[in-house]
């Protein structure tokens, strides 16, 4: 079974994703005309436009804040750290190249996420359901694709990757106060509790609240240590630029050179900002977007993207980068580099800090991946009272379990099972790109007229195949 695993995962991490990731968000970048960049703004006003007054979604602000609780997790802080000591300095500019694309990507995968929505009266939230699972059963008509998605990211992100959370809590509980594991893992369990029982309002909610203090701490941290350092900042900008090219000193000793900092870049900023994977759009989809287009939760997601990688990894990187503690292949990394690097800085508050922002981050992972499973539980026609229930208590027993050991057998099938997920998320997306085309400039054409963007399906017969023409008209 190892072996399997392990040969499934060379396949999918060493080939087909790392290529096909970025393939699919140059395809878009170019597709679109650059609409991250060229747009900008739209992001901002799709994000601060008031909650619509249909109440059977979440705001664009909770659907935002919950995919970043799902996205912002241990990777910006233990990740960003494996990244430079595996690739060196240059491996964060491959990662601002990979959130740059990504959030075109990120763009399509929600914007057809919000198109192929349904209602869902079957439990007592009655909240929209959708997400990959959704576009490739009524976009594409292969409903048992879709199921084979479903069950992929219950397996992946429901489950595994909870355990993983849970244990970088336990480990950091452990590591700066000194608290049982056993001790953490209940207590992390039964908050866990407190918010899935509410189902997804709850986790929106509570998302909305924990996620924006949270990075705006983290990102106060990373400005009161750039402001400490304000004289090495453009030498060290530039010295990540020309590392990234190999225009430094030889990678400062990195083996590999150029070729590490970008596969190492690459895979770290794939894992932090999810773009393309076929997570986020979960999420995506329970929302009720202002104005109410499909491409407006698409400018929302994409943001996230941008909040993830660009704001949130690059300030671990230059708390790491300025401290002076950092080495190219050298044996301090993780968390522990993370932490050492604080210090250096902030002096014994550092380490503390550091294991407060990993609880925040990894919890509100925990609650961001349950709402994705939600969503794909529902798809599986499973989604009912007793479905939910039995979820949620795999969710808390994988939470308990994970704070008390890592297998690494386990983890790796989930990287497969994630693998196997986001390949099929890829081929779906370029399979609808021209319906993606379509709505993008069906959304531009009204703002260029003057008017509020407003979807009807009934005015577009060639994509309203599949579509819920109530939501959409």
């Amino acid at each position: 079974m190892t072996a399997i695993i392990d040969f499934l995962n060379n396949v999918f991490w060493g080939y087909v994703l790392i290529y096909g990731l970025i393939a699919v968000g140059i395809y878009f970048t170019i597709r679109l005309r650059f609409l991250q960049v060229v747009h900008f703004g739209e992001m901002i006003r799709s994000i601060t436009a008031a909650p619509a007054t249909d109440r059977q979604g979440i705001s664009p602000f909770q659907a935002l804040c919950t995919s970043l609780a799902s996205r912002v997790g241990t990777g910006n802080i233990a990740g960003v750290a494996v990244a430079l000591v595996l690739g060196g300095p240059g491996a964060i500019f491959w990662m601002w190249v990979v959130a740059f694309v990504g959030m075109a990507t990120a763009y399509a995968e929600s914007t057809l996420a919000q198109l192929y929505k349904v209602k869902d009266s079957s439990d007592a939230e009655a909240v929209y359901r959708g997400g990959p699972a959704f576009y490739i059963a009524r976009g594409l008509g292969m409903p048992w694709l879709g199921g084979v998605f479903s069950v992929c990211l219950i397996l992946s992100f429901g489950l595994v990757f909870n355990a993983v959370q849970a244990n970088s809590i336990a480990d950091a509980m452990e590591g700066a106060f000194g608290l049982p594991k056993i001790a953490t893992g209940l207590a992390l369990a039964a908050l866990t509790a407190v918010v899935i029982f509410g189902g997804i309002r709850q986790i929106a909610t509570v998302a909305s609240y924990v996620v924006p203090f949270m990075a705006a701490l983290y990102l106060l941290m990373a400005i009161i240590v750039v402001i400490m350092n304000i004289g090495e900042v453009p030498g060290m900008l530039w010295h990540i630029v020309a590392n990234a090219f190999g225009l430094s000193e030889a990678a400062g000793g990195i083996a590999g050179g150029v070729a590490a900092a970008m596969l190492n870049g690459v895979k770290r900023g794939l894992f932090s900002n999810e773009a393309g994977m076929g997570s986020a759009p979960n999420i995506a989809a329970a929302a009720t977007p202002n104005p109410h287009h499909p491409s407006s939760q698409g400018f929302v997601q994409a943001f996230g993207v941008f909040i993830d990688t660009i704001l949130v990894c690059t300030a671990t990187a230059l708390m790491i980068l300025l401290a002076g503690v950092y080495a190219p292949g050298g044996e301090l990394t993780g968390t522990q580099l993370t932490q050492a690097s604080l210090a250096e800085h902030v002096g014994a508050v550092g380490p503390i800090f550091v294991a407060i922002a990993i609880f925040f981050f990894a919890f509100t992972s925990i609650i961001g991946n349950y709402a994705y499973s939600e969503m794909a539980l529902s798809f599986l026609g499973i989604g009912n009272k007793t479905g939910l229930m039995a979820l949620r208590g795999l969710v808390l027993i994988m939470v308990i379990w994970g704070a008390l050991q890592a297998v690494a057998t386990v983890f790796n099938l989930a990287d497969a099972s994630m693998g196997l997920m986001a390949t099929i998320n890829l081929i779906a997306i370029l399979a609808l790109s021209g319906t993606v085309v379509a709505l993008t400039r069906n959304y531009f054409e009204q703002r260029k007229a003057g008017v509020e963007p407003k979807f009807r399906a009934s005015e577009h017969p060639e994509i309203a195949k599949g579509v819920d023409r109530e939501i959409w008209n």
